[in-house]
């Protein structure tokens, strides 16, 4: 999967018509799009969740969402409304037996954990809150509650928005120690030969496509090269 995050970046608007940018991506070859309700992200409770279920019901992509999930009827919504995967975040660090009652409840197929770190005499430390708060556990031992699950989104904080390539040596050690994980990279990506080393079963692609640094159609063929 190769997705395209369609959010706001540092206080600008990546795209003014949501619509509009998800035919471009389907025109582009893409199959998935990765979309961030930031408002609900910041609130902890959705915000523009009836907005992604409206694009949810006329987009030709499968989405995964992200931001402000906190209960099972949240993440059903969606889910009905056609979105394929939601998004679950610091909750997952937090409250381990709600995410997990959730993989049970939606399948994991359904559900993607995203753990986003920041690394800390050379380990992998997850943090919390928007990225304010530290969990105190790694990126190891929080992988390690979710045995159901089948998706799992790794930031590297230190790399996110600064194109400045991803932390290959996390992701490809997280893809040798997570096998039962289908891992996402996130963080970094500045160019398509950032692409070509991965070997993640995902890419998040967000300000490189945003700013024109990279062609989706491009990335698309690499992938499925």
């Amino acid at each position: 999967m190769r997705a395209a995050r369609a959010r706001a970046l540092r206080g600008r608007t990546a795209s003014n018509d949501p619509t509009q940018a998800l035919e471009r991506f389907a025109s582009d070859g893409a199959e998935w799009a990765h979309i961030v309700d930031l408002d609900g992200a910041r609130a902890r409770e959705p915000r523009q969740h009836e907005l992604i279920a409206n694009l949810a019901r006329g987009s030709a992509l499968k989405l995964q969402v992200a931001g402000g999930f906190r209960t099972a009827d949240q993440i059903a919504a969606m889910l009905d409304a056609g979105v394929a995967r939601v998004v679950i975040g610091s909750l997952a660090v937090k409250e381990p037996e709600i995410v997990q009652g959730f993989l049970k409840t939606f399948g994991g197929d359904r559900i993607t954990i995203a753990l986003d770190v920041n690394i800390v005499d050379g380990g992998p430390m997850v943090a919390t809150a928007g990225w304010t708060e530290t969990s105190g556990r790694t990126l190891w031992n929080t992988a390690a509650l979710y045995r159901e699950a089948r998706h799992l989104l790794v930031t590297d904080i230190s790399r996110d928005g600064m194109l400045t390539g991803p932390n290959f040596d996390l992701l490809a050690e997280a893809v040798e120690r997570l096998p039962h994980l289908s891992v996402q990279a996130s963080g970094g990506i500045a160019s398509l030969e950032d692409l070509k080393p991965l070997r993640t079963a995902g890419v998040i692609i967000g300000k490189a496509l945003w700013e024109g640094r990279i062609a989706l159609r491009e990335a698309v063929a690499l992938a499925r090269a």
